[in-house]
């Protein structure tokens, strides 16, 4: 009895050594975050996902590691981080906006990936249908309820004639945005305009030449755009033009209105479907391509009254000071 008391008290040991310096031989799970650039929405998404995770018991720093990457805007750096998380072999990746999800989709069909701040998967080519994605990837789509905003638009502005609208030129998302935008703009009998931008540099310039075109100004969900919007605002606050965004963290950024997407409700919901993954109950290929579950008005205060315009009553609690 003592020595089977004594080789059980060694296999304790054992255990709580192995236990203690992390050599139980299981691999921690890894998930690697790649965001495309830095702004409010593309943060928040970032922020609801790992929430999502942390209550459902997937914590970083104890049960998982969560490597996080920023490319800044730039593409040699998503190609750099894309070949950092296969080289790793993480076990799931976070794609935040179309550009990261398409660096990564390229290196590899074998690691899960699931996107967020993607406004059309197909059209990006990341999956074969958003029902059926039939790859390696799967995720949430931050497609807006664009005609719905030009409503907005045109509630708040109700004199407008000509509407401009503002968007980069390379970004996939926002060409099929401004496409329908210029749909819902001419069904309501209204002028459309549009100037379009290929980097930040080119904010400033693009702004001042749309305002003096155009009654009203609506730009979509756009990268560029969302890391810009206090240059947008530094010359349509001058000129008294409303803007119109497509989400409420680019109109914090000096915009006047949206009725958009919850970045972070957005990224929480991607979380959920990452759980599901990574306990082996379904795989992105077979996963469809999830929609925001609601739209929030945002309305900018201030904005409001330095370009003088009045909100409607029933659009005044949508109302912050920023």
């Amino acid at each position: 009895m003592k020595k089977l008391a004594k080789i059980i008290s060694l296999m304790l040991a054992i255990v709580l050594v192995l236990a203690a310096t992390g050599c139980s031989g299981q691999k921690k799970i890894t998930i690697g975050i790649i965001q495309y650039m830095d702004h409010v929405a593309l943060d928040n998404a970032r922020e609801g996902f790992i929430e999502a995770l942390k209550e459902n018991g997937y914590v970083d720093g104890e049960n998982i590691t969560i490597d996080y990457q920023n490319a800044q805007g730039d593409q040699s750096n998503l190609s750099t981080i894309s070949d950092r998380f296969i080289k790793n072999k993480v076990n799931l990746v976070l794609a935040i906006a179309t550009p990261a999800a398409q660096s990564i989709a390229g290196k590899t069909t074998e690691i899960p990936i699931l996107g967020t701040a993607i406004t059309d998967y197909v059209s990006a080519k990341l999956v074969n249908s958003n029902e059926a994605p039939g790859t390696n990837v799967s995720g949430t789509s931050d497609m807006n309820p664009i005609k719905e905003q030009i409503d907005l638009l045109v509630k708040l502005v109700p004199n407008a004639k000509t509407v401009g609208v503002l968007y980069t030129s390379s970004e996939d998302n926002s060409i099929l945005q401004a496409k329908i935008a210029r749909e819902a703009i001419e069904a309501l009998g209204l002028k459309y305009v549009e100037v379009t931008v290929s980097s930040t540099n080119d904010v400033q310039q693009a702004t001042q030449s749309i305002v003096g075109q155009c009654d009203a100004i609506y730009i979509p969900t756009d990268n560029t755009f969302a890391s810009a919007m206090p240059i947008v605002n530094g010359v349509t606050v001058q000129s008294k033009t409303p803007v119109i965004c497509g989400e409420a963290g680019m109109v914090e950024g000096g915009g006047l209105a949206t009725l958009g997407i919850n970045y972070r409700d957005l990224g929480y919901q991607t979380g959920l479907m990452a759980v599901k993954v990574l306990k082996g109950e379904a795989k992105p290929s077979d996963m469809p391509i999830e929609t925001a579950r609601g739209f929030d008005f945002a309305i900018n205060g201030t904005v409001a009254k330095e370009i003088g315009l009045e909100i409607p009553a029933d659009l005044q609690q949508y109302v912050f000071e920023k």
